[in-house]
């Protein structure tokens, strides 16, 4: 379920931000930007269905899958192609995401 839920996060949050991208930089209509709330307010939805004790550690994992996201958005819908230093610091944040959702909790730092 936590996969699904940050992979279709991601998904809405993208989708939600390009609505208004595409408004304001892409002289898209307004009405854009209505769909973009919905997927905005649907990508907030989809966090909550994380089984994590804390919001900020459901947050911060969900940045890797994030970044990995955009650069997939940024391949099919805006064809440009991810070079390797994309592909290489996409690897290193989902590592950081995946020590930070299923690494071992002791003691706080």
């Amino acid at each position: 379920m936590t996969a699904f839920a940050y992979i279709a996060a991601a998904l809405a949050e993208i989708a939600g931000c390009f609505a208004f991208w595409a408004w304001l930089r892409l002289d898209k209509p307004l009405w854009w930007v209505l769909p973009g709330i919905a997927s905005l307010a649907l990508f907030a939805y989809l966090l909550t269905l994380v089984d994590s004790d804390h919001a900020g550690c459901t947050y911060a994992a969900y940045g890797g899958v994030y970044i990995v996201a955009a650069l997939l958005w940024l391949w099919a819908v805006e064809g440009a192609r991810p070079d390797r230093w994309d592909v290489i610091g996409a690897a290193v944040c989902l590592g950081g995401a995946a020590i930070i959702l299923f690494g071992p909790r002791g003691a706080p730092v």
